[in-house]
């Protein structure tokens, strides 16, 4: 599949490649890379864009990542990008078969391990604020002190965006609300992949009302999948007072304005153009890239590669607490990987009197102290 609206575009342009784990329309994960792929296309001149979506072992059983790379690089590709680091593995293996094609992979870290060849790089945004964001509106909503997340895979990524979440939902909490944290519970469940795979991952949708079904009054989506806000939005309709908040994608709140509190978004377009501009000019240099939120424009989707988006059904009182507590991260005053916080086995993550480093922070070993993962149905 072609995207190349740049008619003007020299006689051999640029193509680069674009793999995405789920449907390039999913309001989600994947149509969040496939926007960051067509702003490339608008801004740097002489581009193109190719993509393979649905790039997963179900979707596509016979088809290794390599294959789908060879595929590209036979269409033209100089540099392919792959939006899952469930890629990981393929990707790099497709960069040392094509040595001449540069790569980046999403939310890896072959380079700081060491295992990245010269042609491949790493680009990630610090959604980690994204998720504080989404916690502290859903802990500023809920009346039952009872909050749900549905995330993906049990992986670092997961566990640091999950736990990101519930250290804004407890700030919130404990520090604005002044409530009792003994009244308060966050529960996670993983799904099993990015989206629902019948038989092989939970469904999102009886997760939803499992969580729902049992006193849980917000839900807060970690996957690339739309279920968890229709779900709220049904059950708002049968007269119940529920709040969702879903993922990724700026535009995922539309047509939710009675349950949606808000949605955390990835902007992957400057990006994906810092990587092309430096495969296209050859500068090419192997980095990794961990992108900050632009904090004077966090809500504006075209200004800053992480934000947050209040949603319709955010409270008033709730927005006013949630742009203080913006501006706080913003400034440094409020900053939740602060010890003392330890992880779900007890074991220390930041000790008292220290602040969780970067490599700290991108590498958790598991979820943290204070996060529930036993069963919801009691």
């Amino acid at each position: 599949v072609v995207f190349a609206p740049n008619a003007f575009a020299a006689d051999k342009p640029f193509v680069f490649g674009l793999l995405m784990v789920g449907p390039h329309d999913d309001q989600g994960l994947s149509q969040a890379h496939y926007e960051g792929g067509k702003y490339v296309v608008e801004t740097v001149a002489g581009t193109k864009m190719i993509f393979i979506d649905r790039a997963n072992p179900t979707d596509r059983p016979e088809v290794t990542i390599t294959q789908m790379v060879d595929d590209m690089v036979e269409k033209g590709a100089k540099l392919v990008i792959a939006n899952s680091v469930d890629m990981q593995e393929g990707i790099r293996e497709a960069a040392l078969k094509h040595p001449q094609i540069k790569f980046v992979q999403i939310a890896g870290d072959d380079v700081l391990t060491g295992k990245a060849p010269m042609n491949l790089g790493n680009l990630m945004g610090r959604m980690e604020y994204g998720k504080m964001m989404a916690g502290f509106a859903a802990a500023l909503t809920t009346k039952t002190g009872n909050i749900g997340y549905i995330g993906p895979i049990d992986n670092q990524q997961s566990r640091r965006l999950a736990s990101s979440c519930y250290l804004g939902a407890r700030y919130a909490w404990t520090d604005v609300l002044k409530k009792d944290p003994k009244d308060f519970k966050f529960h996670v469940t993983w799904l099993g992949f990015w989206f629902n795979i019948p038989g092989v991952t939970k469904d999102p949708v009886q997760v939803s009302n499992d969580y729902f079904n049992n006193n849980f009054d917000v839900v807060i989506s970690g996957i690339g999948a739309t279920e968890i806000p229709v779900i709220a939005k049904q059950i708002s309709e049968k007269g119940k007072t529920v709040g969702a908040i879903p993922y990724d994608n700026a535009g995922a709140c539309e047509d939710m304005s009675d349950v949606c509190l808000g949605v955390p978004f990835f902007n992957w377009g400057p990006g994906y153009v810092d990587f092309v501009k430096a495969a296209k000019s050859g500068k090419w240099k192997r980095r990794w890239i961990w992108l900050k939120p632009n904090w004077k424009d966090i809500d504006n989707p075209a200004a800053t590669s992480v934000g947050f988006v209040a949603g319709p059904a955010l409270s008033e009182s709730a927005t006013i607490d949630l742009d203080k507590f913006i501006y706080d991260l913003a400034t440094g005053k409020v900053n939740l990987f602060k010890g003392p916080l330890n992880y779900q086995d007890g074991k220390p993550f930041v000790e008292a009197g220290q602040t969780a480093s970067d490599k700290q922070i991108w590498s958790m070993e598991q979820l943290l102290e204070g996060i529930d993962v036993a069963s919801i149905a009691e």
